[in-house]
């Protein structure tokens, strides 16, 4: 049975990744010094100690990148940049507790190529690893508890995400719920729940019913499995942990309100805050050749005015304007109607088609950043009469204005350009994740997703 821990299963094969993870980085450091040593005498005792401490961190920040975790949506070009971040991260961090050590004189330029170089190679093994098909060593037994419309729902993302669980089972929740899953794969409700999860050996239960009230869930039964080692979630917390989005067909507000996560605190507003200072700056260093040319060809092209502002609802539905290079054509809405942008949008210039393509026209938001009115990663600033739009048409719109928008987010690298309402209430779904879970941790990974969206040019319009 799959271990229990800080409320995630952490399963015999996930064990066995992490073993062989370790043993790859720690041989390969060794290896790697035999490799590059050029005659020089090496201390192989220091060498066994950076292996092992460089090996326990990169250990423990691929699992706070997620690379153990049962959630397969990404794209390989996500989990290139979460390797990215992990080799950026690991290596420093490694090194400044092994030269806080005692006694510690080593050859750095050794250790760090070293470790560079068995980092490399893992990390690669581990991308690889993430996205090939695969049988699981082990897997993960799971009972859906329902029989409906959602049960099917949760049988149908299993199905398509991960491989390694295996329902063994639909326990239904009351008899008058219509059935919409396989008649062969129901339980009779003549048995108890908890002789069915000993009797099927079951490592998680899902709770996928719609209605809980009226004797419909036998809370002692659920109970008495999550006190033997079962995992029990309802249906918001297993999509959320699944697929890094909260579904809003499956959102209740007492699961918001009384749930874990929405940590806006102090101290994360501070760090958040000079987190966004350091990287808008660095950027507005970095891109302010670019943004000179594009400002150009603006001009060349169409003419003055080479930016354009835009009111934007932000920060607990606080008014300001967004500032971005014009990529439209002056008249663009010339009847005062607000529009989606759409694929192939006529109203785009031809320097705008690129700069759209390759997100340049979004490099003056760095200075909302500064100012205060943006983030670098948040939900998407949308325009004051969508957002009224959006509020009436879709449940719980509003919480995405919780934290500042940003320049990019959890839903742009997760979901393509939204140029309706379905796309809006999909890209919700990522909002309202992120607005849980948000940390410094996260922000970066999605900064490094970002550039692997804005390289594969993918959801521009």
């Amino acid at each position: 049975m799959p271990l229990k821990t800080m409320g995630h299963t952490f399963r015999p094969d996930t064990l066995l990744e992490v073993i062989f993870d370790f043993g790859f980085v720690f041989v390969g450091i060794l290896v790697a010094v035999m490799w590059v040593k050029n005659g020089l005498p090496v201390d192989y005792g220091l060498v066994a100690i950076y292996a092992a401490i460089l090996s326990l961190v990169m250990l423990a920040i691929n699992a706070w990148l997620g690379f153990y975790q049962r959630i397969h949506d990404r794209t390989i070009e996500d989990s290139r940049a979460r390797a990215v971040l992990s080799l950026h991260l690991s290596i420093p961090v490694a090194y400044v507790i092994f030269l806080i050590l005692p006694s510690v004189n080593a050859d750095r330029n050794l250790l760090e190529l070293s470790g560079m170089a068995a980092l490399f190679g893992m990390l690669s093994y581990r991308v690889m690893a993430s996205h090939r098909r695969q049988r699981a060593l082990v897997t993960l037994r799971l009972l859906i508890f329902g029989a409906g419309e959602h049960a099917a729902s949760v049988a149908a993302s299993l199905s398509k995400e991960d491989q390694t669980v295996r329902i063994v089972g639909f326990y239904p929740g009351h008899p008058s719920e219509p059935v919409m899953v396989p008649q062969e794969m129901l339980i009779p409700r003549e048995k108890s729940l908890v002789d069915v999860v000993n009797e099927l050996k079951v490592d998680e239960i899902v709770v996928a019913i719609g209605e809980r009230r009226g004797g419909r869930m036998p809370l002692r039964e659920l109970l008495d499995c999550r006190l033997s080692g079962v995992l029990v979630l309802d249906m918001s917390s297993h999509f959320e942990r699944m697929l890094g989005q909260i579904r809003l067909d499956a959102l209740r507000a007492g699961w918001l309100i009384f749930g874990d996560g929405f940590r806006q605190n102090t101290g994360r507003t501070v760090v958040k805050r000079i987190f966004d200072i350091v990287v808008a700056t660095l950027l507005l260093i970095v891109f302010s050749p670019l943004m000179l040319i594009t400002a150009l060809a603006i001009l060349i092209e169409d003419g003055p005015p080479i930016l354009y502002r835009q009111e934007r609802v932000g920060l607990n539905g606080r008014l300001f304007n967004v500032i971005k290079f014009r990529s439209m054509k002056k008249d663009a809405e010339k009847d005062g109607t607000p529009r989606w942008a759409s694929k192939n949008d006529t109203r785009v210039t031809r320097v705008g088609r690129i700069i759209r393509k390759l997100r340049i026209d979004e490099l003056p938001q760095l200075f909302s950043v500064l100012k205060g009115d943006m983030s670098m990663v948040g939900p998407r600033p949308e325009r004051a009469y969508f957002v009224d739009q959006l509020t009436k048409e879709i449940p719980f719109y509003a919480v995405r204005h919780s934290v500042k928008p940003g320049v990019t987010g959890w839903a742009q690298v997760r979901y393509h350009y939204g140029s309706s309402v379905d796309d809006a209430a999909q890209k919700l779904q990522y909002d309202l994740y992120y607005v849980k879970n948000h940390t410094l941790l996260l922000d970066l990974v999605i900064l490094f997703e970002t550039v692997g969206v804005v390289v594969g040019g993918k959801g521009a319009q």
